[in-house]
């Protein structure tokens, strides 16, 4: 059962937290041609929307992620151990990330994007919001690079390397 569960874990990470990962980087570069006038201003705001719609889609569907590793941890007799709580820790704060800071910041640029009264108030929020969306995107991945790494080295574990 843990190798099936571990299986379905791993499946869920890369099909979940890879598309929303590559969709969080891609979008602050996007979005600044998106907002700014040029002949790659209309290409470059279906691309804003179809990434902020990744990031949104993937990020519901990435709870299964945490969902299965639990699960996994539980049948494995690791649900203790510092390394995984470490994890756990750290997927919470990722997530925090994204709902907090990175989908609010994308979804401004899609508002302004889409505004048709007040321009010029929605793309100075957006503009503003955009400033910090680079950095939480980098932050977002790292966290998740900090976790793969501590799920492939389990300091401490029983379970050996």
């Amino acid at each position: 059962m843990a190798k099936f569960l571990l299986s379905l874990h791993l499946l869920a990470v890369a099909l979940c937290i890879g598309p929303v990962a590559v969709a969080v980087s891609m979008f602050p570069r996007r979005a600044k041609a998106a907002l700014a006038g040029g002949p790659e201003q209309a290409g470059a705001q279906t691309s804003v929307r179809l990434l902020h719609r990744i990031s949104n889609v993937y990020a519901l569907i990435g709870l299964a992620v945490p969902v299965l590793g639990i699960g996994t941890a539980q049948v494995m007799h690791v649900l203790g151990n510092a390394w995984l709580v470490t994890s756990i820790v750290l997927t919470a704060i990722a997530a925090g990330v994204l709902l907090l800071f990175v989908l609010p910041g994308q979804q401004a640029t899609v508002d302004a994007l889409d505004a048709t009264e007040d321009k010029d108030a929605e793309t100075a929020r957006a503009a503003g919001k955009l400033k910090l969306l680079p950095m939480t995107a980098g932050v977002f991945n790292l966290l998740w690079a900090v976790v793969l790494v501590l799920m492939v080295i389990r300091p401490g574990s029983s379970n050996g390397a």
